[in-house]
């Protein structure tokens, strides 16, 4: 006899916002063990990010403007998907976008939820190598700075305080760096 692992299930949902990239909604669940719990949830396409290696020692990190918080911070390249599009080809739309090279190799190296209490958002984080320049084409609202850094410099920035992104520090993680 198969085990029933589901805990829980959805009752109702009520979408409150739509914008251009994010969906509010309530959602209301009722827990295996009989609980009910009403949760405002962010829904979120998803999303990639890319460790852009020049070297097995070089890295293409951004400064990039964030308004929301409105300061730069250190990050590496990342965005969201587009209408159906697959996280490979919006790894390799971002790559060229933010940093100006293209990538000849992709490899997967996991995937995070960065915010799960409240967001469907999740990152898929690739390492790209085999370089080639190309023209960047940045979106008109990013505000972006490529430096290319090595591995000890991106590790005294994290020391420092300096790299406060999670999904970046994920990333390093998973690259091996951190």
């Amino acid at each position: 006899m198969k085990k029933n692992t589901k805990t829980a299930s959805l009752i109702k949902s009520k979408r409150i916002f739509k914008g251009r990239l994010l969906e509010l909604s309530t959602r209301k669940f009722r827990l295996k063990n009989g609980y009910l719990v009403e949760l405002e949830t962010i829904n979120h396409p998803g999303a990639a990010l890319i460790i852009p290696f020049l070297t097995p020692s070089k890295v293409i990190f951004l400064s990039q403007f964030r308004p929301v918080i409105n300061r730069f911070i250190y990050e590496f390249p990342a965005g969201t998907l587009h209408n159906k599009e697959s996280m490979i080809s919006c790894a390799r739309r971002e790559v060229i976008e933010e940093t100006g090279y293209s990538a000849a190799r992709f490899k997967r190296l996991g995937e995070i939820y960065p915010v799960p209490g409240y967001s469907t958002e999740r990152i898929v984080i690739f390492r790209a190598d085999r370089l080639s320049k190309v023209k960047a084409s940045p979106e008109i609202d990013e505000i972006i700075t490529s430096r290319i850094l090595g591995k000890k410099k991106v590790l005294e920035l994290f020391r420092r305080g300096k790299i406060i992104d999670a999904k970046t520090i994920c990333a390093l993680a998973l690259c091996g760096w951190l």
